[in-house]
């Protein structure tokens, strides 16, 4: 039996081997050496002259994960109430922007956002001033949100739509009015899908070069922008980017670390409580 779980788990091991583990230590091995290949900190070192990236990163990647838990809590939980036909619609509406290119649906935000674009149009027909939107910060948190959403919106559907009616009503029977049924039932069970979504929310927008370069112009560096840089700009020092990418990859993973927390908190006992 042993045997049959090595052979069928073989392909999953080389998977990961050839595109997990051999990536990092490549990274791993540029991060600290220079161009001859000898042995060097300053590469790490060197990141630290790039910390106003890395805070802009991490706040506007938090600030857009935040705005994308307050829109997608209340739709999630609406569609986990519907009937299940509405539900499987809702889903696909939720799905659907996904079947698009990224970069085409970034694109149509420039053509929203744009000081000639079809939202300052629009406002000018109606006598109201146009607004600058394009290459500013809120642009790309804007951007952010409207891509990664559905990574918020589809794991807390996933939750809620598992929490047994029957637990609600118990606590409506104890005498619990609807604040309290959500806030000593409801968001606790639910807990597990709100870390899932900010951890998929999160890690992509913090990481993210696309959307700041297409809406945050060359004034919103973030640390994607940063890294794509140093391996296919003119700058071109892969011993830099991958320094950059391993201080990114521990930031995230400390951040995980400390939401799997909370996760794990939650989840003690197994219940919740009136």
């Amino acid at each position: 039996m042993k045997s049959n779980s090595k052979a069928l788990s073989a392909p999953y091991t080389i998977w990961m081997t050839v595109f997990i583990v051999l990536p990092m230590l490549l990274v791993g091995y540029f991060a600290l050496t220079d161009r001859a290949g000898n042995f060097t900190l300053e590469n790490l070192l060197s990141v630290g002259q790039y910390s106003n990236v890395f805070l802009r990163s991490i706040w506007l990647g938090a600030l857009a994960t935040l705005i994308s838990l307050l829109l997608g809590y209340p739709l999630a939980y609406i569609i986990s109430k519907m009937s299940v036909k509405r539900q499987s619609m809702m889903v696909m509406l939720v799905m659907l922007p996904m079947w698009m290119n990224f970069l085409l649906r970034t694109y149509a935000w420039m053509s929203l956002l744009e000081d000639n674009g079809l939202i300052n149009a629009a406002l000018a027909a109606v006598g109201l001033p146009r607004v600058h939107m394009i290459n500013t910060a809120g642009a790309v948190v804007l951007g952010m949100v409207y891509n990664y959403i559905p990574y918020m919106i589809l794991p807390l559907y996933s939750v809620l739509t598992k929490i047994d009616q029957s637990v609600i009503e118990a606590a409506q029977d104890l005498g619990a009015n609807d604040r309290k049924v959500f806030l000593k039932v409801v968001l606790p069970m639910s807990m597990p899908g709100v870390i899932s979504g900010v951890t998929m929310v999160f890690v992509p927008a913090v990481s993210t070069f696309i959307i700041s370069k297409m809406l945050g112009g060359g004034g919103n560096l973030l640390i994607g922008d940063l890294i794509d840089m140093q391996f296919l700009g003119s700058a071109y020092n892969p011993n830099l980017g991958s320094a950059i990418s391993l201080v990114l990859m521990v930031i995230i993973l400390i951040c995980m670390g400390i939401m799997n927390q909370f996760d794990d908190g939650e989840n003690v006992g197994g219940g919740v409580m009136i």
